[in-house]
């Protein structure tokens, strides 16, 4: 692939601009028709090789005590600066330097070299935190922008469309032409428009006419769609056709470029053998039920798109079901066609309409299910579970030792329903990795375990969790018999300690004895309701902090 699309990241200028060097009273001594070059990152140091440890592209902070004291040192190190193509050299005036020297000053003017001297001391740290933040940002602008062609694109092969509508959905983006080409430069699509409304056929053919044996005109945006033959793919090399933007009626963007490496994936889907369609249907159902989830979808849209999807449940009540897969059990490749199609295979037998997806982003199969009524919800669940682990095994998944799939069933109800049900029950899946197995879990009666997974990186959850259990969990690492399983069980069962007893094969005076030595190492009361619910919730806690 290749493009002359501009590069990410921000200037020069721009950063020059931003409050941290600005407070340097910067003054530029070099390259001054050179600050619209992109900064592609920072980097502070002061060691005489430092173009050895540089890609290219980056801002270079310094004050100079890398620099020789002698002028041919200082020539060196600026050459060898610009023959790396950093973006511009930051040098801070102070003890090293309280002027820079002519050698260094005339040498980065030769070379071109942008050269900047602060005339006050900056944190570099405080520079280069700015700088990466702005680098970030615009970053992820650009990735916003063009996941929402990827979205939208998504959204035209959902509801029926193919290659010319997914094109032109990119066209409209781009604002210019594009071509579908195969490897040899055969036309197999165009979409867009030429210049002052023309034909984007005639575009091409000028194109070819000028351009037969030559790259296209400076600024277009070459990518190639990945082949899809026996035993290739994206990233093995094959190739099956190639997208061509051309920028005649305004220039392309980095931005540009993106949206059509993510169309050029789907492209690369869309144009795969028949024997990966399955896959693509697959997919393409947990798309829709992806969107439906997060509101993409309005639930007055959702019947329509579901019906071209196969999916015709009437009036029936819907459940909604989520089975995630453990990061040791995920497909990876084909693996995803052999799941769907032995999944659906054993939920042939349950009875009920059905639609299923897979997101393997996520590693997560989306199903929704038409009930009769809303009472037989645990019959069909108990049915729906077995067939999703059935099909685990089928495709060879289910390895001994291997963390099992987990299964959460939301409420059913009508489509706005639905929807909300997917999101709580994608998100309870997640937060239900490491439960004792079940064959499947009610995301009603996980809610607390969802919240305390949502707060799982919060500081707050692992110092409760230290301060309820931590006595505890110390004592088990040193001595035995370990008593936080005692803990566990006995809270488990409320509290009933002949029930716990059996459970854990002990006598009732041993277990007086461990739940006596618990309340002394936590100093606490277990009868006294409020410790019990603390350490109840420090316990699920327990699972989602390090």
């Amino acid at each position: 692939m290749s493009t002359s699309a501009r590069p990410t990241g921000i200037t020069v200028q721009r950063a020059l601009e931003l409050p941290a060097l600005r407070s340097g009273l910067p003054e530029i001594l070099a390259g001054a028709d050179r600050l619209h070059r992109a900064v592609r990152w920072v980097h502070a140091g002061e060691v005489p090789n430092i173009a050895s440890l540089l890609k290219g592209g980056e801002l270079l902070l310094t004050t100079g005590y890398g620099l020789g004291t002698r002028p041919a040192e200082q020539r060196a190190f600026v050459r060898t600066l610009a023959d790396r193509g950093i973006a511009a050299l930051v040098m801070e005036l102070g003890p090293r330097f309280t002027r820079l020297p002519s050698a260094l000053v005339d040498t980065a003017r030769a070379t071109g070299l942008p050269l900047v001297q602060l005339h006050r001391e900056v944190p570099f740290v405080t520079v280069t935190e700015e700088i990466h933040t702005e680098i970030v940002n615009g970053h992820y602008a650009l990735l916003q922008r063009a996941e929402e062609v990827h979205r939208r694109c998504t959204e035209a092969l959902l509801g029926g469309g193919g290659v010319p509508q997914v094109l032109g959905i990119l066209a409209d983006f781009c604002a210019n032409p594009l071509f579908l080409e195969t490897t040899d430069g055969r036309l197999l699509y165009a979409a867009g428009a030429g210049p002052e409304g023309a034909d984007p056929l005639q575009v091409w053919e000028g194109l070819r006419a000028q351009h037969k044996d030559t790259p296209p005109p400076a600024g277009s945006v070459l990518v190639d769609v990945p082949g899809g033959g026996p035993g290739t793919g994206p990233g093995t090399g094959s190739v099956r056709a190639r997208l061509v933007l051309l920028p005649v009626r305004s220039p392309l963007a980095a931005v540009h470029r993106m949206a059509a490496e993510r169309t050029a994936d789907i492209l690369a889907v869309v144009l795969m053998q028949a024997r990966q369609e399955e896959e693509l249907a697959a997919r393409g159902r947990g798309d829709f039920l992806t969107d439906l989830a997060e509101g993409r979808i309005t639930a007055e849209d959702a019947p329509a798109q579901a019906r071209v999807l196969g999916f015709k449940p009437g009036t029936s009540p819907l459940l909604p079901v989520v089975m995630r897969l453990g990061e040791t059990l995920a497909p990876a490749g084909g693996g995803w066609a052999v799941l769907a199609r032995a999944v659906a295979e054993e939920l042939a037998s349950v009875g009920v309409p059905v639609l299923l997806g897979v997101r393997p982003v996520e590693g997560r199969v989306p199903l929704l299910l038409g009930l009769r009524t809303e009472t037989e919800r645990a019959a069909v669940a108990d049915r729906v579970a077995a067939a999703l682990r059935a099909g685990v095994e089928r495709a060879g998944m289910q390895r001994p030792g291997a963390q099992p799939p987990v299964v959460v069933v939301g409420v059913a109800g009508g489509w706005a329903a639905a929807s909300a049900g997917l999101r709580h029950a994608a998100e309870t899946a997640s937060a239900a990795q490491g439960l004792t197995d079940r064959p499947w879990y009610d995301a009603r009666r996980l809610d607390i375990d969802l919240l305390l997974w949502r707060l799982r990186d919060h500081p707050d959850l692992a110092a409760f969790v230290e301060r309820a259990i931590g006595p505890l969990r110390d004592h088990d690492e040193r001595s035995r018999p370990p008593l936080l399983p005692t803990l566990q069980t006995y809270l488990a069962h409320a509290g009933r300690k002949a029930e716990t007893a059996r459970e854990l094969h002990l006598n009732r005076q041993t277990l007086y004895n461990r739940l006596a030595r618990i309340g002394e190492l936590l100093g606490t009361d277990l009868d006294d309701p409020q410790t019990v619910l603390a350490l109840s919730l420090a316990l699920r806690a327990r699972r989602h902090v390090s």
